[in-house]
């Protein structure tokens, strides 16, 4: 007899870490875990399954069809930003096509158990092409269908996945003889650059903030990437992780889109500098940026219109700037480091 249960993919990063740790905490829910990567040992506890295996095999899916009832998706498995821009291809093939095969895989769990599957996806605004600082700084908060013009592979995957998800929730097979909706329920976030005081910076082009403040935790020198003026939204990953289970636990009919942008706070990379320098006043940050790789991030908006997400389903931060490095990221880092 299949086990009802929630999936989630990518289950190593700190995001699948925290819900694996908030429905573990619910009795009534089972977790599978699915990462390249055996999970890790103190979560191994939460789960009945942790499952080493790629989002790409077809073998690791059938298992899953076959021993589970699946009926929450949450897929944080993804090829991150400044890696994808050095092999597009396989980032295409992880990022699309992985997401197409677990669409695929909650429609035909819903079809077998006759309930709506619920698939979380983390997308990003990466999906964002501002044209020039000047219209960056001009705009203002970005609403969701602005500037939908994605410089990056990355940015393009995410974009396509946001408009995979909305096909298969409404218009899934729409010339079928004998239409059916699909059972898929696809939400969908584009974070901000998402800061950890749990895990280290593991490859995104937003990350010169974590990495800023890890490096000044360890009394190493750093070296930022983009340039004093550099801005984009930010948040705690406590929020983030928040801001998925919220969205996941809206009714259906409250939400008037499928894609919400959220934010929290957003500096410039010299504002960060000065407030790690604040708890790490022996800190050497210089500013040398990678000219290709900060021309990324000057394509993301300064700022995001997240008032559809606090409308619709509540979204509000708990971490404003201040707070995320007194309250969170201070003391989780320099624990870390002393021990």
């Amino acid at each position: 007899m299949r086990k009802p249960v929630v999936l989630i993919t990518g289950a190593n990063g700190e995001m699948g870490h925290g819900l694996i740790r908030y429905f573990g905490a619910q009795t009534d829910t089972q977790i599978v875990a699915v990462d390249l990567n055996p999970i890790e040992p103190v979560l191994g506890d939460y789960c009945i399954a942790g499952i080493v295996g790629d989002i790409l095999d077809t073998n690791l899916l059938q298992r899953l069809v076959s021993e589970y009832e699946i009926h929450a998706i949450y897929h944080l498995a993804a090829l991150l930003s400044t890696r994808s821009e050095y092999t597009p291809d396989i980032a295409h093939k992880v990022n699309v096509n992985g997401t197409l095969n677990l669409l695929q895989l909650a429609h035909e769990q819903s079809r077998w158990h006759g309930n709506p599957v619920k698939f979380l996806f983390p997308s990003s605004i990466a999906c964002y092409g501002v044209p020039s600082l000047d219209a960056k700084e001009k705009v203002g908060k970005v609403r969701e269908t602005d500037f939908n013009c994605p410089t990056t592979m990355y940015g393009c995957n995410k974009l396509y996945c946001e408009q995979l998800g909305r096909y298969y929730t409404f218009h899934y097979r729409q010339l079928a003889a004998e239409r059916a909706p699909s059972g898929v329920d696809f939400r969908a976030i584009r974070f901000p650059g998402l800061i950890s005081a749990e895990t280290v910076p593991g490859g995104g082009t937003s990350d010169y903030a974590p990495e800023m403040i890890h490096a000044a935790a360890q009394g190493k020198p750093y070296k930022c990437f983009v340039l004093e003026h550099a801005r984009i939204p930010f948040m705690a990953m406590p929020d983030g992780i928040k801001a998925l289970i919220k969205l996941a636990e809206a009714p259906a009919e409250q939400l008037t889109q499928r894609v919400y942008n959220i934010g929290a706070f957003s500096p410039s990379a010299a504002q960060l500098r000065d407030r790690v320098l604040k708890a790490f006043p022996n800190s050497k940050i210089a500013f040398e940026p990678e000219i290709a790789r900060a021309a990324i991030v000057d394509t993301w908006p300064a700022d995001v219109d997240d008032s559809p997400a606090r409308r619709d389903w509540g979204w509000e931060p708990e971490y404003d700037f201040e707070r995320t490095f007194k309250e969170y990221l201070l003391p989780a880092i320099t624990k870390r480091y002393r021990a």
